[in-house]
């Protein structure tokens, strides 16, 4: 194993921690330092493939306590939208897309860390216009969620169904993505193999985040994982 499997290994072990003990977080964490790595369209295969896994792990879970209306008003755009976006990822430069990569996480990382969130009710019109540009911006980046928990967390449901919502919403979009990016010619047998090979390790570090979310205050946590990935973004942005 040489050093880029090794920093990949470890950032994907350390991306699975987060979205353990915070429910969301292992996109935005992974996809930057991968992009430098790795590539970015590598990175966004990997990140797709591996938080596809996670939520499918919880998706029996959550099926049940989902708000169907609410969840179509978003997914159906995003799953229009989501192809755009691979498009983008797959014909922009490559040093262009780690910086657009850096960017978004950048972005919604500190629009998080800071306790922005939308006022006011969830209303189809919106639902539709916020699907349609997250399904974009994971096509293009694998980071869709945020902009999504900032939105359902202003509804009147309690955070179990908007988990619900969220690990539903993501685990359709991103089969999409895999899905698009695969048509594309983009999941190589050498990146599903390696993406493959990181699965365990996410996932076993996932479900230790999970373990350990018991045990720590959830607010200060989120806010370490928040900071930790806005700090990540940043660094690679630089690079």
């Amino acid at each position: 194993m040489d050093l880029t499997q090794l920093a990949a290994l470890g950032i994907v072990s350390a991306a699975g921690l987060v979205r353990g003990t915070t429910g969301f977080g292992g996109a935005m964490l992974m996809t930057p330092i991968l992009s430098v790595l790795i590539g970015p369209v590598p990175a966004v295969v990997t990140a797709l493939l591996l938080e596809t896994a996670a939520a499918l792990v919880m998706f029996p879970e959550a099926l049940p306590k989902v708000r169907w209306r609410v969840l179509s008003y978003l997914t159906v755009p995003a799953i229009v939208t989501v192809p755009l976006g691979g498009y983008v990822l797959l014909n922009v430069d490559p040093a262009i897309a780690r910086k657009m990569i850096a960017i978004v996480v950048v972005v919604f990382s500190g629009m998080m860390l800071l306790g922005l969130r939308y006022h006011g009710s969830p209303r189809p019109t919106t639902s539709i216009a916020l699907g349609s540009l997250v399904g974009a911006l994971l096509g293009a980046t694998s980071v869709g969620a945020p902009p999504v928990i900032l939105y359902l967390l202003s509804g009147p449901d309690p955070i179990t169904v908007t988990r619900a919502n969220l690990t539903v919403f993501v685990t359709a979009i991103s089969v999409i993505g895999i899905v698009m990016l695969a048509v594309a010619g983009a999941i190589t047998k050498p990146v599903g193999l390696a993406a493959a090979a990181l699965t365990i390790p996410f996932l076993a570090f996932t479900w230790l985040g999970g373990k350990m979310f018991a045990r720590l205050a959830d607010h200060h946590v989120r806010r370490l994982a928040l900071a930790l990935m806005l700090g990540v973004s940043i660094t690679s942005l630089l690079m």
